[in-house]
């Protein structure tokens, strides 16, 4: 009788452990089949379930592997394993301009709700519940102060070819202008690194006061955790390994990103979804792993590592996704141009400004969080109808 509830509870221990790979599996295969059997929306939903379950797989693997690194090296691998399957997203919803040049809109859509939904949504909800746990929360606001600034600067770049297509220039000075800008962009990324990982990396670390907060709470986890008797699968892997899993699951999501884009982009239209939508839409699926993991961090009283993989992540969108986009579109010799609308451009701002005002201080509570929760509110409503 002992034995066969010990293999019940190893069977569920499975369950909960590798929920996420089950059902991304399974969804992948199901939505291959419905691609194929032309169920386009069947197709849609479960490659978007698939594309979302293994990316979590990824994040949590990202996540052991960041672990072993300290910050700000940690949240790069979160945020660079994020922006991949990002990347992989728009660009294979990219490729099917071939066919509809109009869903050049959704990839622009899809790189500005990036950064609206991860200083908004992740942000916000992590401070939010983190507010609400904790009251107060602090972080090293030399943080949230460098990133602003950086993304103020990358966004008023992005300004450029908006304000060149209000002027009625030709396609063709947009296209050159954008490219011009997407080399700046990276090169202006790589100073940042330098910046993040060599001269100033005391700016993207917890302080004292957080320090000893987390420290108190994390020894009375690790207390709590020696009665539980877990045995993850990742957790044995090296460090190549751990990099070679996350390759192998990319792939996995990558295939599945291309039934997203072949049959999501027909819906959209038949449906008259806006470009807007579409791209929150985008945005949310890429975001949601890192979601989970910041709100986790939260709980934990780790406020700084919100910051640094909301922020973080937001940097990268910026200024990685739009030069790697421009040049994969460049390859498949697909015009991709930077002109992007006034609420896109306008939003992106104003969510600067708002986590400049909610961060500044070095300390969160949860009406800041709401406050971020309340402006994505918004910006759905305008961009449903827009």
């Amino acid at each position: 009788m002992s034995s066969s509830i010990q293999e019940e509870n190893k069977f569920l221990s499975y369950i909960e452990d590798y929920w996420d790979i089950y059902t991304g599996f399974i969804c992948i295969a199901f939505a291959f089949y419905f691609h194929h059997n032309h169920m386009d929306t069947l197709a849609t939903i479960l490659s978007a379930i698939a594309i979302g379950t293994l990316s979590l797989t990824v994040s949590e693997i990202a996540e052991i592997l960041s672990e072993r690194f300290p910050e700000p090296y940690g949240s790069f691998v979160l945020t660079a394993s994020a922006v991949v399957v990002e990347i992989i997203l728009l660009y294979m919803i990219l490729l099917q301009a071939v066919h509809d040049p109009e869903v050049v809109k959704t990839v622009k859509g899809g790189i500005i709700a990036a950064v609206i939904v991860d200083m908004n949504v992740l942000l916000g909800l992590a401070v939010f519940v983190g507010g609400l746990r904790f009251v107060e929360q602090e972080h090293n606001k030399d943080t949230s102060s460098t990133y602003t600034t950086i993304l103020l600067v990358a966004s008023l770049a992005l300004l450029v070819p908006s304000i060149l297509n209000e002027s009625n220039h030709a396609q063709s000075t947009l296209y050159q202008v954008s490219m011009i800008l997407s080399a700046l962009l990276m090169v202006f990324y790589i100073i940042i690194v330098i910046f993040q990982t060599k001269t100033h990396t005391h700016f993207f670390k917890q302080t004292a006061r957080s320090r000893l907060l987390r420290l108190k709470k994390k020894l009375k986890e690790e207390h709590e955790e020696e009665e539980e008797d877990e045995d993850y699968l990742f957790d044995r892997f090296n460090n190549a390994g751990l990099i070679a899993t996350i390759f192998i699951f990319i792939a996995i999501i990558a295939f599945g990103a291309e039934i997203f884009a072949d049959d999501g982009m027909q819906l959209a239209e038949e449906y008259g979804i806006s470009h807007g939508i579409a791209g929150l839409i985008i945005a949310l699926i890429s975001a949601a792993p890192e979601l989970l993991t910041a709100v986790k961090a939260a709980k934990n009283d780790e406020i700084q590592r919100v910051i640094n993989i909301a922020m973080g992540a937001s940097t990268v969108s910026i200024l990685v996704t739009v030069p790697v986009l421009m040049a994969l579109a460049y390859i498949t010799q697909i015009d991709l141009t930077l002109d992007f609308s006034p609420l896109e451009i306008g939003a992106l701002i104003f969510t600067i400004i708002l986590a400049w005002k909610t961060t500044e201080e070095g300390h969160t509570n949860y009406i800041e969080g709401l406050s971020h929760l309340m402006f994505f509110a918004a910006f759905t409503i305008i961009a449903a109808y827009y």
